[in-house]
């Protein structure tokens, strides 16, 4: 067994046994956060990391999920989770619909363009009354059945989350040793040198997005659950869509457990800082956000993976003058 696969088994393992390994209610809660950060960060990277395409407008795909969840409990007093599936549905028509002019561009000019699709979101969910306008919707006040999914405690989240994560890496894995894996790669490396190839590029930049908006949707009803509440900012802001590109690629975009391995810092990070500062813990967030950006950018493009691998290399070069 590869010194990677081990140490990714021992992180699951430990992620698995973090509510029973803490009494303390925040640090529970913290650990689902992470859960739920990394699930939409990996449904991000299924799109932004594997094929290149810097998408910052998935908050239209998380604000559609979340919505879509309160929406059959305040209409029709459905169980919130009961919305995730129409939340699927509706992300894949917007996929389509956003991604085919889009694709088109190319570097920032397709990710403003995801800017301008999540703010128009924003706005309409922002003045439409069915998503309660500006004020937003509110879940359930108690639970009325356990098909509710409404907890005091976050561990029955967390092992919730962790389920859906674990969903979604075996479809990664999957996907990166499919012919749609070599397919993005070769996307990613650029659009006339994958045609040169006889790839089909708008076809499986559609594919990657489906997968990555119904993955985010299905984080945004997940996120529903557990707050009970949305609004226009909380779910299609900007900073929704920033956050899960931070969290890829802190961990490394393109990589299998780099999201998850970005989660596990940016999150703990995030709250403990909010909960020292109080309401002052929101203009550090953006200062954080600021400063990891900047950091990554400018020393580890390839993020926390990329120091990995590095640091591999250096050991085996190191063992390799050893036994000469």
């Amino acid at each position: 067994m590869t010194p990677s696969r081990l140490l990714a088994i021992l992180g699951l393992l430990a992620i698995a046994v973090w509510p029973l390994l803490v009494q303390d209610v925040f640090l529970q809660r913290v650990g689902a956060l992470v859960l739920l950060a990394a699930i939409s960060a990996s449904a991000w990277n299924l799109l932004g990391g594997y094929a290149g395409q810097v998408s910052v407008g998935h908050a239209v795909y998380f604000g559609v999920g979340a919505y879509a969840g309160l929406i059959v409990y305040t209409e029709w007093g459905w169980p919130p989770i009961a919305g995730a599936p129409i939340g699927v549905a509706v992300s894949a028509v917007l996929a389509v619909v956003v991604g085919l002019p889009t694709f088109r561009l190319r570097g920032h000019y397709f990710s403003m363009a995801t800017i301008a699709a999540a703010e128009l979101a924003r706005i309409l969910a922002a003045n439409w009354t069915l998503t309660g306008a500006a004020v937003g919707l509110m879940g359930p006040p108690r639970p009325r059945t356990i098909a509710d999914l409404s907890f005091i405690s976050p561990t029955p989240y967390h092992y919730l989350f962790l389920v859906v994560l674990l969903a979604l890496l075996a479809l990664t894995a999957l996907l990166q040793r499919s012919r749609m894996g070599y397919y993005l790669a070769a996307i990613r490396g650029g659009d006339r040198a994958a045609r040169s190839l006889g790839v089909p590029v708008l076809r499986y930049k559609l594919y990657a997005l489906l997968l990555s908006a119904a993955f985010t949707s299905i984080a945004g009803t997940l996120y529903a659950v557990m707050v009970g509440f949305v609004d226009p900012d909380s779910v299609l802001g900007i900073l929704v869509s920033v956050k899960m590109i931070i969290v890829a690629a802190l961990g490394g975009a393109g990589t299998l457990y780099g999201p998850l391995v970005g989660a596990a810092i940016l999150v703990p990070l995030e709250e403990t800082t909010n909960a020292l500062l109080g309401g002052g813990g929101t203009g550090i967030t953006f200062i954080i956000y600021g400063a990891i950006i900047v950091f990554v950018a400018r020393f580890q493009p390839g993020g926390v993976a990329a120091l990995w691998d590095a640091s591999r290399r250096q050991v085996a070069a190191w063992r390799a003058r050893r036994a000469a």
